[in-house]
């Protein structure tokens, strides 16, 4: 299944969709297998046209190269993710990555390299190792800060103490909900975006992983990507389950649509 309106071949994209379909450390509601599928599925009704930006969609030079099939060992995987995100931005192609867990963000971030590391989320994902593993969606922060100077976590209301001493730290802002509102980008260099579906408040957003109320608005989050997408080198939707009727899967095609229209027009 293409994701609709993606039709610019390779050879002439400027963004490429690329799926990552990993859910090997999903640790409570399993399913994130599903999200590239989803996400192109519930993208189907959405218009060409945007009226922020005044772009058609399918004139924004998006291409969809399929996914890349999982297996059940994360190393691996992601070091092989990392590879055909990599041949992307050598192409000068802005890769998009439907996950799958969040731990395929560290792949995507590696093979970016950017200054900063941008993502909504509910949770800190700073632990060491979660129930043993350090390769879980738990540890995607820790993982992505070996490659990216800083990170930038918005919508955070969740994690362990250690989590919260560790983001005491300089490289790591975290701004809670009740900020997000307010939040405008202070960053210097490239940046790359991460969009787990589970910072926005489980009533928007069911179908994840790991749900966490009090959370963000489909508003608050379109207007953290259409800041952001300007400096970005790279984006991805991430956590996307099929335990809905669809809801998380369309607000995550929604807003990647959202970042190619304004990273297109800037």
């Amino acid at each position: 299944m293409e994701f609709p309106g993606a039709r610019a071949p390779r050879d002439r994209a400027d963004y490429a969709v690329l799926g990552a379909p990993l859910d090997v450390s999903t640790s409570f509601q399993p399913g994130a297998r599903f999200g590239p599928r989803r996400i192109r599925q519930f993208a189907a009704p959405f218009d060409d046209y945007d009226p922020h930006t005044g772009y058609q969609f399918t004139e924004c030079g998006v291409h969809d190269a399929g996914d890349v099939r999982a297996w059940d060992e994360a190393k691996g995987y992601l070091e092989f993710l990392e590879g055909q995100v990599t041949d992307l931005r050598r192409e000068g192609v802005v890769p998009l990555v439907l996950g799958g867990e969040h731990t395929v963000t560290a792949a995507a971030v590696r093979a970016c390299d950017p200054d900063v590391y941008v993502c909504l989320d509910a949770h800190l994902d700073l632990r060491e190792e979660y129930a043993g593993n350090p390769l879980s969606h738990a540890t995607v922060t820790r993982h992505v800060l070996a490659a990216a100077d800083r990170a930038v976590i918005l919508g955070a209301r969740a994690g362990s103490e250690d989590e919260y001493e560790r983001a005491e730290r300089p490289d790591v802002t975290v701004v809670p909900p009740e900020e997000v509102p307010d939040w405008e980008p202070d960053m210097e260099g490239e940046a790359y975006l991460s969009i787990d579906i589970d910072a926005a408040d489980p009533g928007f957003a069911p179908g994840t992983g790991t749900m966490e109320p009090f959370g963000l608005t489909p508003r608050e989050m379109r207007r953290v990507v259409r800041a952001v997408a300007p400096a970005c080198v790279g984006c991805d939707v991430v956590e996307v389950n099929d335990r809905d009727d669809g809801q998380a899967a369309a607000l995550g095609a929604k807003l990647l649509r959202a970042f190619v229209y304004e990273h297109a027009a800037d």
